[in-house]
């Protein structure tokens, strides 16, 4: 099962997640993700339990439980969607003024 950890302080380590993770089963990973520019935390993670009925006891056990100073939203994860990075219209248009085609002027 893939869990959805928000709200994480910037503080929280791959490894202390995984703790909190373990009192309710076996843990296979544990992902913070951060910003491809800066390397920093974005304040979200990713948690993969292989078994459902502990990944569902972890979500209930650590559900706004405060972890170094900050409320943590878990939740199960949603699927990724099939249309990230292509803006409002999807791949219909070029995006700014005139739809992606270039009009000289003279």
């Amino acid at each position: 099962m893939n869990i959805y950890v928000g709200n994480l302080s910037s503080e929280v380590t791959e490894q202390e997640l995984r703790q909190e993770f373990e009192a309710f089963g076996e843990v296979t990973s544990v992902s913070i993700i951060t910003d491809k520019y800066t390397g920093r935390p974005r304040g979200f993670a990713f948690v993969e339990m292989p078994s459902k009925a502990e990944g569902q006891a972890a979500v209930t056990g650590l559900n706004e439980k405060t972890l170094k100073d900050r409320t943590l939203n878990v939740s199960e994860a949603r699927p990724r969607s099939d249309n990230r990075g292509r803006g409002s219209y999807g791949d219909r248009r070029g995006g700014g003024f005139g739809g992606g085609k270039r009009q000289r002027r003279y």
